[in-house]
C-alpha cells in the first residue's frame, strides 16, 4: 500500500511537471538582426512574388527599421536596468510613435509594392497583428495565474 501511494504521488508530480508550458521566448531561435531581416525578406519575396528591384527596396526598408528598433530596445533596456518605469504620459507617447511608425511603414510599402502585392501584404500584416494580440493576452493570463 505504501508503495502504491508513493507511486501515485510520483506520477502526479511528473504529470504536473510535464504540463508546465514553455516560458516566453523559450524554444524560439534567436537570430541576429541581419539574419532576421534576411528571413523576413525571403518570406516576403516568396509570398508576394517580389522582383529584384522590390526585393532590394524592401531589404533597405527592413534594415533601416530594424536598426531603429534595436536602438529603441537598447534604450528601453537601459531604462529598465536603472529601475526607471515610464510614466503614463510617456507610455502614451511611445504608443503614438509606434502607431506613426506603422503608418509610415505602410506608406513606404505601398510605394514599393504594386496594388495586388500591397493588398496581400496588408492582409498578412493584419494576421500577424492579431497573432501578436493573442500572444499578449495569453501572457497577461499567465501572469495573473502566477500572481494568484
Amino acid at each position: 500500500m505504501k508503495k502504491l501511494v508513493v507511486f501515485a504521488l510520483l506520477v502526479v508530480g511528473l504529470t504536473t511537471f510535464a504540463q508546465e508550458g514553455r516560458k516566453r521566448g523559450e524554444g524560439k531561435e534567436k537570430l541576429p538582426p541581419e539574419q532576421r531581416v534576411e528571413k523576413q525578406l525571403e518570406k516576403m519575396t516568396k509570398d508576394l512574388n517580389l522582383n529584384e528591384k522590390q526585393t532590394a527596396q524592401v531589404k533597405e526598408l527592413l534594415t533601416k527599421e530594424n536598426a531603429e528598433r534595436q536602438a529603441k530596445k537598447a534604450e528601453m533596456e537601459a531604462k529598465r536596468a536603472d529601475g526607471t518605469k515610464p510614466t503614463p504620459e510617456e507610455k502614451m507617447a511611445m504608443k503614438e510613435k509606434i502607431d506613426q511608425r506603422i503608418v509610415t511603414h505602410k506608406a513606404e510599402m505601398k510605394k514599393i509594392l504594386n496594388a495586388d502585392q500591397y493588398t496581400k501584404w496588408e492582409q498578412n500584416f493584419e494576421q500577424r497583428k492579431e497573432k501578436m494580440k493573442e500572444k499578449i493576452m495569453e501572457r497577461k493570463g499567465d501572469k495573473k495565474k502566477k500572481e494568484d
